[in-house]
């Protein structure tokens, strides 16, 4: 396993921002009457998501900070799933683009919650108090 550099090293960033494209893709397609409602909505949500992993790789100094940013991301990747169930109810999403892009989304989750339960590997001082001892 490599050591990351840098956010961009990390798979679950990889993964979600060529997630967010694949959404701001097929949302291109939503009718016009959506544009403020569920077109704008699922692309801040999938944005959101690797925007709130690089937040939590800047602020991985404490283990706390560095898992409350990976659970925002957490929640932005689950609103995405929302957001496509209502535009595969809709009917603006194929059921293959669906599996395939929810499948996509629970996989940046999975990712997600594995960083969490494993912050220390990721955090330069495991809790708040080896910082304050350094």
């Amino acid at each position: 396993m490599n050591v990351a550099r840098s956010f961009r090293d990390l798979r679950v960033y990889q993964l979600a921002r060529s997630a967010a494209g694949e959404i701001f893709q097929l949302s291109k397609g939503f009718p016009r009457e959506e544009r403020y409602a569920l077109t704008d909505q699922i692309r801040r949500s999938a944005r959101a998501t690797k925007a709130m992993i690089v937040e939590a790789w800047a602020r991985r100094r404490y283990k706390a900070v560095f898992i409350n940013k990976l659970n925002e991301a957490l929640g932005e990747a689950n609103e995405t799933q929302s957001w496509l169930d209502d535009a595969f109810d809709a009917g603006y999403v194929t059921f293959d683009d669906f599996e395939r892009m929810d499948g996509v989304w629970r996989a940046i989750e999975g990712m997600l919650g594995r960083m969490i339960d494993r912050a220390a590997d990721f955090c330069k001082y495991p809790s708040d108090t080896d910082y304050r001892e350094s």
